[in-house]
């Protein structure tokens, strides 16, 4: 996570590096059965929302399946 200010947090009130405020709070995911395809969506419509540039909202989307989250319930071959 680049800035404090987006870090998701512990139920110890910690920040942590690995899950985003908008996905992450009180050490539980905010949706916890959303899949990896419904959170490309998700975050496709509210970067175009708030009128990010196309390869903005690629890159974003393009790096979702690196993340702690997503990596763990996929096999990279």
């Amino acid at each position: 996570m680049a800035t404090e200010e987006v870090k998701g947090t512990e139920n110890t009130g910690h920040k942590t590096s690995d899950y985003c405020k908008y996905c992450y709070e009180d050490s539980q995911f905010k949706q916890p059965d959303m899949n990896l395809e419904e959170m490309k969506n998700m975050v496709k419509v509210h970067m175009e929302k708030k009128n990010h540039p196309d390869y903005m909202v690629q890159k974003a989307i393009n790096i979702l399946p690196a993340l702690t989250r997503w990596k763990k319930n996929h096999l990279f071959i």
